[in-house]
């Protein structure tokens, strides 16, 4: 009888602990602390992108920081992602120094890259940043 019963309140312990740490669990599952990427430099090296990209709750944010070195032209961001089934893509322009964000729901991969004097000029490498 003596075994029985402390059998039962092992496995009661056991459960009341795996419930316990279930929701720091969860939690751990959905959100996480991302990946830092850059400096992705345009091919002539006047302009670089860097930043951060991380999922939380299945959306996906990307932070990025845009540096012109050379000034009176712009720099160019180009973001590129996969979803639903297809490949999206749009630009953003900086002058300067500029930080800038996006996110969105069901994007499976990012990929970035840096151009500068244009939207088409000076481009560089294309990189995976998530």
């Amino acid at each position: 009888m003596r075994k029985t019963l402390a059998i039962a309140a092992l496995a009661g312990s056991m459960a009341v602990t795996g419930l316990a740490l279930s929701p720091a669990a969860a939690q751990a599952a959905t959100t996480s602390t991302g990946t830092s990427w850059g400096k992705f430099f345009s091919s002539d090296h006047k302009a670089y992108t860097f930043g951060k990209t991380w999922k939380s709750g299945g959306v996906v944010h990307t932070k990025w920081y845009g540096v012109d070195k050379v000034g009176g032209k712009k720099g160019w961001v180009w973001f590129e992602f996969y979803k639903n089934g297809s490949w999206h893509k749009f630009n953003r322009s900086f002058d300067g120094k500029v930080v800038g964000s996006w996110s969105g729901r069901g994007i499976k991969k990012v990929y970035t890259f840096t151009c500068w004097a244009g939207k088409f000029d000076n481009c560089g490498r294309k990189y995976r940043i998530y």
